[in-house]
C-alpha cells in the first residue's frame, strides 16, 4: 500500500536532529553605486548601467573592468555571469574604445548567443550597429562560418537516425551486423575526434579494433563520397584550417578580445581552437564553474578550469560568489554538498537571493509512492495558489527514472512538458517490441504490432511485412506471422524460430505481465539487444538494462496482460490529448526534465526526485569499472582515479539539481530502487556533516547482487545464463567493448546459417530516404546538436522485485476542501480549453471513486463478437493509481483521429 500522506521533513532520513541545515552567509549589500565613486574615470559607465537597473557587485565590477591579458572568471550558480559577459563587452566598447567587430564571444547554443547579443544591445550607450558587430556565436557556427568562407561546401550530416542507418548498412556489408552497436561506435568515434585525432589513427592492435576501424573508415568514406560532414567534422576541419598561419593570423588580428561562456563544458578540440585564436595577444576571458562540469561523457574537461593559470601563467582569477537565485538555506545545502569534492577550485557562495523556505526531504517507499507524493503536492500547491504550474520543475537523473511521475502527471491531468525524451515510456523503441508481442498475444492479427516482432527474428521489417501481406491476400491466417515459416529467404533455423516465437506469443496473455516480460527477455530479447562482449558493460548497454528493469518494475502492479496493455494504450492516448491542448493553449505546465537538461535554468519550486544511492550517485559510479565507451573522454586512466572522478561528477550533478531552486526545494529519496533497498544519497548525508563509508562494488559483486556495499545495489548481465567471469581486456580497452559478439552469434546461429545473412534487409529501404534528405536549416541543426550534448546518456542495470502499487495520497486535508479544490481546478481546466475552441467529444470513462484520486480511464469499446470475454462481464476495472473502485461516467476530451493528430 502507498502511504496516504506525503510528509516532508527538515532533514533527510538518517540525519540526527542535532545536525543543522547548512546555510550560506549573506552577501554584502554594496553595489557599484557605493563601490564606484563619481571621481573614477569609468564612473559614467557604471552610472549608466545603474540607470538601466544593472547594479554590479564587487567581483562583477572587477571582471568587467579587466582589460588585456588572460582572466579566469569562476562563476558560481546564479551569480550573474551573463550580465558580466554583456557588461564587459559594453565596457570594452564604451570605456576602452575597442571596436565592436574585434570582440568574439563563444558559447554553446544559438539561444544563449542570441540572448547575449540582446543583452549587449540593451546596454545604455551601445548603438544597434555596434551590438550587431559583436560576434556572439556557438563553437559550431563559428567553425562552420570559417569553413564556408574558405570554400567548404559539404552538407551537414547531423541526423542521428540516418547516421545509425549508414553504420548498420556498413556493418552488414562487413558481416558484423550483430557485433557492434552504432551508438557505441559513434560515441567512441566522436570522443576520438574531439581529442583532435584523425580517424586514420584509430587503434588497431586487436581484431576487434581492426574490425571497428574498418567500419568507421567506411563511414568516413561514405560521407566523403557524398559530400557530407557531421558535427564533429566541422570542429575537426576548422581546427585543421586554423593550423595554417595564413588562415589563423588574420583572425587573430581581427578578434583582439575573446570571451568564452560555459568554459567548463569545452572539450579538448574546442579549447585548442580558442587557444589558437588567442595565441597572439592572450586577451582571453573564460567564464565557467568547475562545480558544474557534468558533461565529461561528451568530452568536457574539468582540467580546462583547474589548470587555466598553468596554461596561462599570470592569469587573473576572479570569483563571482554572490548568488542572486536561491534562498540561503538551499544555497548552503548545495555548497556544503559540493565542497566534499577534492578536484575543484575552492569557493563558497554568498546568498543575496529572495528568501524562501528551507529545503524539505522525504523518503517514500518506492518510485510509485514518490511520484504520487510529488504530483499530489503539486496539485495542492497550484490549487492553493502558491504557484502556477510553469514555476514548478521536476528533475530526475535518467530518462527511465521519470516513468512513474510521468504516469501520475498524465492520469491526473496535470499539464506538463517533458524535455528531451520519448513521449511515453511504453512507446520507446526499446520497450515497444515487448509491448507489441503482448498486443499480438491479445490480437494475433494486430498488423500495426507485426513490424516490432520481425526485428527480434532478424527479419527485414519491410521485406518481411511485404511477404506477409502478399501471403495474406492469398490465404489469411489467424497468426499472420506463420507465413514466415515458409519463406524461402529464411534459413531453416530461422523458420523454426518463427514457429517457436508464435508458441510463445500464444502463451503470453495467460501470464502475469511481469512473467511475460521476463520470459521474453529470457528466451530472445536480451540476446537480440545485446552486443559486444557481455562481460564488459558500456553506456548503451547500461541504459538498455535500466530501461528494461524499469519496465519490469512498472508492470508488477498489473494482474493480466490485457489490463496492462489497455493501461499503456490509454496512457499514450491521454498524452496525445494533453499535447494537443498544450500546443493549442501554449499554457502553464510543469517542467519535467533530466538534471543535465536543467543546467542553466532556474525555477521558483524544484522537486528533485531519486536522491538515493544507485540513482544519484548513479550505480555506474559505485562500481570498480568505468563503461568502456566513456574512457576516451577521461584524462586520468587509473581505475581508482576514474572511479573518484565518476563519483565527483555525480556530486556535481546533485549540486546542479539543488541550485536550480530559487525559493522552494523538495528532495525525495525512495527507500527502494527496482525492488531492492536503497539508502538516502550519501551526498545529502555528507552535506549535513555525516561521514558515509565509501564501499563501492566490484563488477562481480554487482552482478551477483551480493550485499557488499553501501546502498546494496546489484547488477544483472544481459545474458542471464552468462556467469560473467571473463574480464579480459586489450591494452586499449576503449574498443574491446564493441566487439566479441561475433563468436557468440556464430554459436547461437550455427544450426544452419548466420543471422547476418538475413539481417541485411533490416530497416534498410525505409530509412535510406532519411540519409538523402538535405537539411537547409544549418544553424538550427547546429543548435540542436549543441542542445543534444546536454542530455545524459548513462543508465543502470538492476533487475528488482517491487511491492504492489496502491493508494496515492495527499497532505492531510478536509474532504470538503479537497472536493472543492478539485471542482475548482476542473472548472478552470475546462474554461482554459474552451477559450481555444478545442474540438471535443464525449466519451464513456471509468472514474476513480476516491475523492483524493483524479484518475480516469476511457472505457474499452464493445467489440462485436460471438464470444463474450470474462473480462467484459466482470464489472468496473480497478483504479491503476490507487487500486480503488472505479465508477462509470462520461468526459469531454479533445477530438483526435486514429493517429492522435
Amino acid at each position: 500500500m502507498l502511504s496516504p500522506n506525503s510528509t516532508f521533513y527538515p532533514r533527510p532520513l538518517g540525519v540526527t536532529p542535532a545536525s543543522s541545515l547548512p546555510q550560506s552567509p549573506s552577501a554584502p549589500l554594496e553595489t557599484s553605486r557605493q563601490l564606484v565613486g563619481d571621481d573614477q574615470q569609468d564612473a559614467y559607465y557604471f552610472r549608466s548601467l545603474e540607470e538601466a537597473g544593472i547594479k554590479l557587485n564587487g567581483p562583477q565590477i572587477s571582471a568587467v573592468r579587466h582589460g588585456r591579458g588572460p582572466i579566469l572568471t569562476l562563476a558560481g550558480a546564479g551569480c550573474g555571469k551573463t550580465t558580466v559577459l554583456a557588461a564587459r563587452a559594453g565596457y570594452l566598447m564604451e570605456v576602452s574604445g575597442v571596436h565592436a567587430g574585434s570582440i568574439l564571444l563563444v558559447t554553446f547554443t544559438n539561444k544563449a548567443a542570441a540572448e547575449m547579443k540582446d543583452r549587449i544591445a540593451a546596454l545604455p550607450g551601445i548603438r544597434p550597429a555596434a551590438a550587431r558587430a559583436v560576434q556572439a556565436r556557438t563553437f559550431h557556427s563559428f567553425a562552420l562560418t570559417l569553413l564556408r568562407h574558405y570554400g567548404v561546401q559539404e552538407d551537414i550530416f547531423g541526423e542521428s537516425r540516418a547516421q545509425h542507418t549508414v553504420l548498420k548498412m556498413l556493418l552488414r556489408q562487413n558481416g558484423m551486423s550483430e557485433a557492434f552497436q552504432p551508438e557505441s561506435l559513434l560515441a567512441m568515434l566522436s570522443a576520438w575526434k574531439m581529442q583532435g585525432s584523425d580517424t586514420a589513427d584509430l587503434p588497431e592492435k586487436t581484431q576487434d579494433e581492426r574490425d571497428a576501424k574498418r567500419v568507421l573508415l567506411g563511414y568516413e568514406s561514405w560521407k566523403q563520397d557524398r559530400g557530407k560532414m557531421d558535427f564533429d567534422d566541422i570542429l575537426l576541419r576548422a581546427a585543421a584550417l586554423l593550423r595554417d598561419p595564413a588562415v589563423l593570423k588574420p583572425l587573430q588580428r581581427r578578434f583582439q578580445y575573446i570571451m568564452v561562456d560555459e568554459f567548463q563544458d569545452t572539450n579538448r578540440l574546442q579549447y585548442e581552437i580558442v587557444q589558437m585564436l588567442a595565441g597572439a595577444h592572450r586577451n582571453l576571458m573564460v567564464v565557467g564553474d568547475d562545480d558544474q562540469t557534468i558533461y565529461t561523457f561528451n568530452g568536457a574537461r574539468q582540467e580546462s578550469i583547474l589548470e587555466f593559470d598553468k596554461v596561462y601563467p599570470g592569469a587573473r582569477i576572479v570569483t563571482l560568489d554572490i548568488n542572486y537565485r536561491s534562498d540561503a538555506r538551499i544555497l548552503g545545502l548545495g555548497s556544503e554538498l559540493v565542497a566534499r569534492n577534492k578536484r575543484r577550485r575552492d569557493k563558497r557562495l554568498r546568498a543575496a537571493g529572495q528568501r524562501g523556505d528551507a529545503p524539505r526531504f522525504a523518503t517514500p517507499s518506492n518510485a510509485e509512492e514518490e511520484a504520487a507524493w510529488v504530483v499530489n503536492q503539486i496539485c495542492e500547491q497550484v490549487e492553493e495558489g502558491q504557484f502556477p504550474y510553469r514555476d514548478i520543475a521536476i528533475l530526475h537523473r535518467t530518462a527511465s527514472s521519470s516513468r512513474a511521475v510521468f504516469e501520475q502527471l498524465v492520469l491526473k491531468d496535470v499539464p506538463f512538458v517533458q524535455h528531451g525524451a520519448a513521449p511515453v515510456f511504453y512507446d520507446q523503441s526499446l520497450i515497444k517490441p515487448l509491448m507489441d508481442h503482448m498486443r499480438l498475444s491479445l490480437n494475433p492479427r494486430a498488423m500495426d504490432a507485426l513490424p516490432s516482432a520481425l526485428g527480434p527474428l532478424y527479419v527485414s521489417r519491410d521485406a518481411g511485412l511485404e511477404y506477409i501481406q502478399r501471403c495474406e491476400q492469398e490465404q489469411a491466417k489467424k497468426y499472420p506471422l506463420i507465413h514466415l515459416s515458409k519463406w524461402d529467404k529464411l534459413k531453416p533455423f530461422q523458420q523454426e524460430q518463427v514457429k517457436e516465437r508464435i508458441k510463445l506469443i500464444k502463451s503470453l496473455h495467460k501470464l502475469k505481465p511481469i512473467i511475460a516480460i521476463q520470459e521474453m527477455r529470457r528466451q530472445f530479447y536480451d540476446k537480440y539487444m545485446e552486443s559486444g562482449d557481455p562481460t564488459i558493460f558500456t553506456h548503451y548497454k547500461e541504459t538498455m538494462l535500466e530501461t528494461l528493469d524499469e519496465f519490469e518494475t512498472a508492470v508488477k502492479k498489473f494482474e493480466t496482460v490485457e489490463e496492462f496493455v489497455q493501461f499503456a494504450d490509454e496512457l499514450s492516448r491521454r498524452h496525445r490529448e494533453m499535447e494537443s491542448l498544450r500546443r493549442a493553449q501554449d499554457s502553464d505546465a510543469v517542467q519535467l526534465m533530466t538534471i543535465h537538461r536543467a543546467k542553466g535554468l532556474e525555477f521558483p519550486c524544484v522537486y528533485w526526485i531519486g536522491a538515493s544511492e544507485g540513482i544519484v550517485p548513479h550505480s555506474t559510479a559505485l562500481r570498480q569499472d568505468i563503461p568502456e565507451d566513456q574512457k576516451a573522454a577521461l584524462t586520468v586512466q587509473q581505475t581508482d582515479a576514474e572511479l573518484d572522478m565518476a563519483l565527483e561528477e555525480e556530486r556535481r550533478l546533485a549540486y546542479v539539481a539543488i541550485t536550480r531552486a530559487k525559493q522552494h526545494l523538495y528532495v525525495t529519496s525512495p527507500a527502494s530502487h527496482h525492488g531492492k533497498p536503497a539508502d538516502v544519497s550519501r551526498f545529502l548525508l555528507e552535506a549535513f556533516g555525516m561521514e558515509v563509508p565509501d564501499k563501492r562494488k566490484t563488477r562481480e559483486e554487482a552482478r551477483s547482487g551480493s550485499p557488499s556495499s553501501y546502498g546494496n545495489h546489484g547488477h544483472a548481465s544481459f545474458n542471464r545464463n552468462n556467469n560473467g567471469n571473463s574480464n579480459n581486456r586489450s591494452s586499449n580497452g576503449n574498443w574491446k567493448s564493441i566487439g566479441n559478439a561475433k563468436d557468440a552469434d556464430r554459436r547461437e546461429n550455427g544450426k544452419g546459417g548466420t543471422a547476418q545473412q538475413t539481417s541485411s534487409y533490416v530497416q534498410h529501404d525505409r530509412q535510406r530516404s532519411a540519409i538523402n534528405h538535405k537539411d537547409h536549416r544549418e544553424m538550427e541543426m547546429l543548435d540542436e546538436r549543441d542542445e543534444d550534448r546536454l542530455s545524459e546518456k548513462r543508465g543502470s542495470g538492476i533487475i528488482r522485485d517491487h511491492t504492489a502499487f496502491s493508494t496515492p495520497g495527499l497532505h492531510p486535508k478536509a474532504t470538503s476542501t479537497t472536493m472543492t479544490s478539485s471542482t475548482s481546478r476542473n472548472t478552470d481546466s475546462s474554461r482554459a480549453g474552451s477559450n481555444k475552441a478545442e474540438r471535443t467529444e464525449t466519451v464513456a470513462v471509468w472514474k476513480c471513486s476516491s475523492v483524493t484520486c483524479k484518475a480516469w480511464l476511457r472505457q474499452k469499446p464493445a467489440v462485436a463478437s460471438g464470444k463474450t470475454s470474462k473480462k467484459a462481464t466482470s464489472g468496473p476495472p480497478v483504479c491503476p493509481l490507487c487500486s480503488g473502485t472505479m465508477i462509470a461516467g462520461t468526459r469531454q476530451v479533445p477530438l483526435t483521429n486514429r493517429f492522435g493528430k
